[in-house]
């Protein structure tokens, strides 16, 4: 992970001293004004429904929300394209911002592309993992989680199912934070150590993350593919789904990124590098975005909408 305490003393330039100290106050303060303004104007109605309903129901020919999943291949046709449809929920804020730093330094576009997909497989890696291991928990007990209860939200009450919403989303919404911190030398880098010898944890741990998602998402598509791996009792199969969800939802992140490293990934690589320290700075903005998005909006604005706390500012389309 690119940081500005990294930066050997010689190629630091003005980024030493008090001039470091302000750029990376303003660059903390912008980044986080810019998390909290997203969650502001979010419209998770707008997304779930209009973006994603409309996206399932064009590629699977029927309402995916009224249609049962008769069987296992309808089953795995709808993780897959339930995923798809959850590209642009409030989930996948995150992995928008945290791509492009990825990118490489090859001068040639077909090793740039190459070479782009060495970090999207290992964050693959880490997101299919995940993704394996919770499939496989609600396959077998499935029935017995919180997600698996259809009770609505009531006014001051929290269910079990938001809290952990609430819970997964707070602790990924922190790491991403605490990780934009550490971008801008603010904090320790937690994989200091590690990448000396795995150069790739970040990219892991980032698909850790993106996994996860799963264990806290209450994205309507995602909670019928739930229950039916659920009612299924079989957790290959909710292995298998919950894996091909996970593929869905980034498949189109994945693409667009390799399409930028082909087309573009020579001039941005050159942007990145022309600077000392621009590098930490694009990870660290993305990431504190990413991270102050995802802790407020599934945390405190959640309290709000539940009537918890008194009051949370909200764009008239987003309530």
């Amino acid at each position: 992970m690119a940081r500005i305490a990294d930066i050997p003393v010689r190629e630091r330039g003005d980024l030493t001293g008090e001039n470091a100290v302000r750029r990376r106050g303003l660059l903390l303060i912008l980044s986080t004004l810019a998390g909290f303004l997203l969650t502001v104007i979010w419209s998770a109605e707008f997304v779930d429904k209009t973006v994603g309903g409309n996206i399932a129901r064009s590629i699977l020919g029927h309402d995916p929300e009224t249609s049962p999943l008769a069987s296992v291949a309808a089953g795995i046709a709808f993780a897959f394209t339930s995923g798809l449809a959850g590209t642009f929920t409030a989930c996948n804020i995150a992995v928008f911002g945290t791509v492009a730093p990825m990118l490489g330094t090859v001068d040639s576009r077909a090793g740039r592309a190459v070479q782009a997909l060495r970090p999207l497989g290992w964050l693959f890696l880490g997101m299919a993992a995940v993704s394996a291991v919770y499939g496989a928990v609600v396959g077998l007990v499935g029935t017995s989680m919180p997600q698996f209860s259809e009770a609505q939200a009531a006014p001051g009450v929290l269910s079990g199912r938001s809290v952990q919403s609430m819970v997964t989303f707070g602790i990924i919404g922190l790491a991403m934070l605490y990780m934009g911190l550490s971008s801008l030398g603010y904090t320790r880098d937690p994989f200091a150590k590690v990448a000396r010898r795995f150069p790739h944890a970040q990219s892991v741990f980032m698909g850790v993350l993106v996994g996860g998602f799963l264990v806290g998402r209450p994205y309507p598509l995602f909670r019928q593919l739930f229950r039916d791996a659920a009612e299924s009792g079989n957790p290959l199969y909710g292995a298998a789904a919950f894996v091909l969800q996970s593929v869905g939802n980034v498949v189109i992140i994945a693409v667009l990124f390799f399409l930028m490293a082909y087309f573009a990934g020579g001039r941005l690589s050159a942007w990145m590098t022309a600077s000392p320290g621009r590098m930490a700075a694009v990870t660290a903005v993305t990431l504190i975005v990413a991270g102050v998005f995802t802790f407020l909006y599934w945390d405190v604005r959640m309290l709000a909408r539940r009537e918890i706390i008194p009051w949370y500012p909200i764009a008239p389309w987003a309530a």
